[in-house]
């Protein structure tokens, strides 16, 4: 069951490609458990900090649709490359600043190389699994939630240890940047592949390849959307909930993200293997049920055990739900190659960081657990529509 772990950690291109995705997952993770320092700095209260959250959607939101024409222009593996030494030096912005206007424009640009790396690593999967016949979507997934687990855990005892976090977020830039220098030759040894246009005659499109979703394609839009919000609220509200309704120690602010994470990064390492076994539909189905679980767990015992047990479920009922979207919308019949990825994405990226703006403003009118009970309704939204559409 766990061969596929086996060939991933010991083929030195996926596993290349998998330090991208827990080099992000780290950036974000770091980020997420910093936003009660931001939420402070300024002395926002939770519309404020959910219109501030907002900025990171808006720069990724614009970029998106333009991703593919980045990777065709310059290539996938160039602009993974790139994209995520961008994101690296975009990160250390926002909690460099004293002027929010300037911390707004500081998440903007990171929306903006979130989206490039995003789609680019995702493609550099999609590439390798066509080249080499093997799975390892899910265990990539995987590793950018091993990263967030990792950055959460990092971020809290860095806090506790009152460490500024300009200093804090330099620091990992200039660690993952040499990172970047050291696995670049391997990266550009995986195959390249081009998007090709819908006609099949072999040329190249460099347009943005975002289309209106329709059938199928619409209704993983729709399971994205409701799967990409909870993620989202996980992210950028967890640390916020664990200060604010639980009121645990600094120490532990990041643990309920940690918990989250660690569980979602055991779901996809798993993935590959549950997933052809069991079936997208039937995977996906049972998260939805477990997330809503985990939600409600920790909004009826605040608790800082009980809720970090709580984001624990929630993170392994939304584990395997990007990889098989993101697997799927890249296998839609009839469609070109990353046109179905890249729109997937768009809204995918547009739940992921604009669904934390509406908690803050149902949080700011009622109150935060119930801004969270929303997410799990939304759970149950997508338990739903799992049922109205073949996921391959």
């Amino acid at each position: 069951m766990l061969t596929h772990l086996r060939t991933f950690f010991t083929h030195r291109q996926s596993l290349a490609i998998g330090m991208v995705f827990i080099s992000v997952g780290f950036l974000f993770g770091n980020w997420a458990t910093l936003i009660p320092y931001i939420k402070q700095k300024f002395d926002l209260d939770d519309a404020q900090l959910g219109l501030l959250l907002l900025s990171m959607p808006i720069g990724a939101t614009v970029m998106n649709p333009f991703s593919t024409y980045f990777i065709n222009r310059f290539g996938m593996l160039n602009t993974t490359i790139f994209g995520l030494i961008l994101l690296v030096v975009t990160y250390i912005l926002p909690v460099s600043f004293y002027y929010l206007p300037l911390v707004s424009a500081g998440l903007v640009l990171v929306g903006i190389s979130l989206s490039v790396t995003n789609v680019a690593m995702n493609t550099c999967v999609t590439s390798l699994e066509h080249q080499y016949g093997i799975n390892i979507m899910s265990t990539c997934h995987g590793m950018f939630s091993a990263g967030l687990m990792l950055g959460s855990i990092t971020a809290s005892i860095l806090r506790g240890m009152k460490i500024e976090p300009i200093f804090q977020m330099t620091v990992i830039a200039v660690v993952i940047t040499a990172l970047v220098i050291l696995i670049r030759p391997t990266i550009l040894g995986i195959h390249e592949e081009k998007i090709i246009d819908e006609g099949g005659d072999g040329e190249t499109s460099l347009g943005a390849k975002f289309i209106l979703p329709k059938g199928a394609l619409l209704l993983m839009v729709l399971i994205s959307l409701c799967t990409n919000v909870t993620e989202g609220t996980m992210a950028d509200w967890t640390a916020v909930y664990m200060r604010e309704i639980v009121h645990t120690d600094d120490y532990f602010i990041g643990w309920g993200l940690a918990g989250y994470s660690m569980f979602m990064s055991l779901g996809r390492f798993l993935g590959d293997a549950l997933i052809p076994r069991f079936g997208g539909n039937a995977v996906l189905c049972i998260g939805g049920i477990i997330a809503a679980l985990g939600i409600v767990l920790a909004i009826i015992f605040p608790y800082t055990i009980t809720s970090i047990l709580g984001f624990t479920l929630v993170g392994a009922g939304v584990s395997c739900g990007a990889p098989i979207l993101y697997g799927s919308a890249a296998r839609v019949p009839g469609m070109a190659k990353g046109a179905g990825l890249a729109t997937l994405n768009t809204f995918s990226m547009g739940g992921f960081l604009a669904g934390p703006v509406l908690i803050g403003f149902i949080s700011k009118s009622v109150n935060l657990p119930f801004a969270f009970s929303m997410v799990a309704v939304l759970a149950i939204v997508w338990v739903f529509l799992v049922n109205r559409v073949k996921l391959f």
